[in-house]
């Protein structure tokens, strides 16, 4: 059973710390870290604008 605190912050925690990984992976590594980090700082953005383009019932 989840609590609501990680109901709540779960996602939010879960893309901060993709996107940490991703800018601290482009600023210090080279070839595969600069993969990881096109995945890990364009999980993100897909996820924003999932919920951004996505229809609204009603």
């Amino acid at each position: 059973m989840s609590s609501p605190f990680m109901k709540l912050w779960g996602v939010p925690i879960l893309l901060g710390i993709l996107t940490m990984i991703g800018l601290l992976s482009a600023l210090f590594g080279g070839g595969i870290w600069d993969a990881l980090s096109a995945v890990t700082l364009g999980v993100p953005v897909a996820v924003g604008a999932w919920f951004s383009l996505r229809r609204k019932p009603g």
